[in-house]
């Protein structure tokens, strides 16, 4: 394989170029659509106006850039090879001893590193901003929702217990109240951001699920890694009640985590994530949507690789072989495919049909090894 510096370098900014123009396109006009909506919303708001719709659309651009990324991707690349077909530049490179892999090298290079600043760099920005407009959404624009908006009105959380067994469980059930800050100055349990519970249950089980104690209180808050009982009262073994007193129960859960579970996984930080996922699993919470988007921001790289080289392999034909039209149409074609593979994969890995890090890069591994089997046919077939 023949690497030419200057070769490379002229063919990774025709790519860089056309897959930036076609990014701005997409999300220009994803936008649009996006405010459009949301206006259409807002109209039956008279006590909203034109700034809050245009902010939440503002703040989602990153999430949308980062959705549109791969297929930005692709286009650009049919649009460059494309070009660089047309003009008979890569029939001179050929003809000159370089392969289709000598000049794939620049773009390649240049796709990998877009997904790595996808992956690394767009997605906490975009993480941030999305919940943002998803809180202010929910201010302004929607009505109900929420964690009082459980089924039955009542929120269960798990979480470690170990004051009664060292590998014990904790089972909490209440109606949730308010998420609120209370900057009192004496009282400890005023201070910071609480979370409440009222008509608290608390089922503290053994690591085998034997019933250890029950505690009933009519109040519960989330403060400081504890949650604090208000006038609980504790059922043991014998099932005798205990004088009604303030106990506290540590825990790793915190108010924002809490509402955090609740929220979609892009909400959440990349790097955040992992942590993210091991205290919601512990808490009882199910973590399947989160670790289906982790591993999708982990594969986004090489969708971003199999995405140039998909481009690569159906443009790069002569014209009079095919036609324009057909080659994107081909391309547009299978970059659909792809994204429904990646809808129905991410389905079924959420009702647990498939394994999680399967269900997160099938659309890679298929985008790969399609482009890899167009590019061997048009160069070594």
């Amino acid at each position: 394989m023949v690497l030419t510096p200057t070769l490379t370098g002229y063919v990774a900014r025709g790519f860089l170029a056309a897959t930036l123009l076609v990014m701005a396109a997409l999300i220009g006009l994803v936008a649009l659509f996006d405010f459009i909506e949301l206006l259409r919303r807002a109209a039956t708001r008279p006590d909203v106006g034109y700034s809050i719709p245009l902010q939440i659309a503002a703040m989602r651009l990153p999430f949308v850039a980062l959705q549109i990324l791969p297929f930005a991707i692709l286009l650009g690349g049919i649009i460059a090879f494309w070009r660089l077909t047309r003009s008979s530049e890569l029939i001179v490179a050929r003809a000159a001893g370089i392969s289709a892999w000598g000049f794939l090298t620049g773009p390649l290079v240049v796709a990998l590193l877009l997904g790595m600043l996808g992956t690394f760099g767009i997605s906490p920005v975009s993480s941030a901003l999305l919940a943002r407009a998803e809180r202010m959404d929910m201010s302004f624009l929607r009505t109900g929702g929420g964690l009082s908006s459980l089924a039955g009105g009542r929120l269960w959380l798990r979480q470690a217990d170990r004051a009664l067994d060292p590998h014990g469980v904790a089972i909490i059930s209440g109606r949730p109240v308010a998420m609120r800050d209370a900057p009192g100055a004496g009282d400890p349990l005023r201070r910071g951001p609480r979370f409440e519970l009222q008509e608290v249950t608390v089922w503290r089980l053994s690591a085998d699920d034997r019933p250890l104690a029950r505690l009933e209180a009519p109040r519960a808050r989330l403060i400081d890694g504890a949650w604090v009982f208000e006038d609980a009262v504790s059922f043991g073994a014998d099932r005798r009640a205990s004088p009604a007193m303030r106990v506290s129960l540590p825990t790793e859960l915190t108010p924002d985590r809490i509402q955090d579970s609740f929220a979609s996984p892009e909400t959440l930080d990349f790097w955040a994530l992992p942590r993210f996922i091991a205290v919601l699993e512990e808490a009882g919470f199910s973590a399947v949507r989160h670790r289906i988007q982790f591993q999708s921001l982990l594969a986004l790289p090489a969708l971003a690789l199999g995405m140039a080289l998909l481009a690569a392999g159906f443009s790069m034909r002569q014209t009079r072989r095919g036609g324009v039209a057909q080659m994107i149409g081909g391309g547009v074609a299978a970059g659909f495919a792809l994204f429904v593979l990646d809808k129905v994969s991410n389905e079924m890995g959420e009702a647990g049909s498939l394994p999680v890090i399967l269900a997160a890069w099938a659309p890679t591994l298929a985008g790969l090894l399609l482009a890899l089997a167009l590019l061997l046919h048009l160069e070594d077939g």
